[in-house]
């Protein structure tokens, strides 16, 4: 078993074998020039601030042979799994999902705005996740994925923290999952909110898991092993 030092906030020791690094919605729309935040006259700095350590995260897993799972939030063309409360709650801000914008149709399956940015392209054989919600769990079979490949602890990355990277979390803990979530790899839109979430994730010592860096990460796996 791969085990760090003492300094892994975690129950146990890392593992390899049960661990996934979890890459939640990296989409052009999130986080790329042209997509949707930008959109909306939003700053993506913030979301595009991640990239590069997420990248540093991403090598590691993959050179330690983890599961890696990618996901991707959006809605099938015909937007019948987008819920009409969610749909003109966006539209609140002026460009809803499934409006056409500059990168295609908002959050819409298949469109450019939702692919995966480039950065962090899938590999072939990593777990891709379509989400038509916040939570990574809802309405997915990523719970069913995780469960098949023995997996019980979840190393948590990406955007939004206020938003589906918490819900990942919460239901991750609610699921059974130890979750982890590296700080330094995810991001809010807004500098307050991200910072009241890891306030809020980190109180009374952590109450869907625990947070953690890219680099105690890549200590924790730089020298893991696959044995019993």
């Amino acid at each position: 078993m791969a085990v760090l030092t003492s300094s892994w906030p975690s129950l146990r020791p890392l593992d390899i074998r049960r661990t996934a690094l979890v890459i939640i919605d990296m989409q052009v729309d999130f986080c790329a020039p042209g997509g949707w935040v930008d959109q909306l006259g939003e700053d993506v700095s913030n979301t595009r601030a991640v990239i590069g350590p997420i990248s540093e995260a991403l090598a590691a897993a993959r050179a330690a042979g983890m599961v890696v799972v990618h996901t991707r939030e959006g809605h099938k063309a015909d937007l019948a799994d987008l819920p009409l409360n969610k749909q003109w709650r966006t539209r609140a801000h002026g460009l809803g999902i499934g409006d056409m914008g500059a990168s295609g149709r908002i959050l819409v399956q298949g469109e450019p705005g939702w692919q995966i940015i480039p950065e962090l392209t899938p590999l072939p054989g990593e777990i891709v996740i379509d989400k038509p919600g916040k939570s990574s769990f809802h309405a997915t079979d990523l719970e069913d994925q995780l469960r098949a490949l023995e997996i019980t602890c979840l190393v948590v990355t990406g955007v939004t923290s206020d938003c589906c990277v918490q819900s990942t979390i919460r239901d991750g803990f609610e699921r059974g999952f130890e979750c982890v979530l590296l700080a330094d790899c995810t991001a809010a839109v807004e500098t307050d909110n991200h910072l009241a979430t890891l306030d809020i994730l980190s109180a009374f010592g952590g109450r869907w898991g625990k947070i953690s860096d890219r680099f105690a990460f890549q200590q924790a796996v730089s020298g893991g092993g696959k044995g019993a």
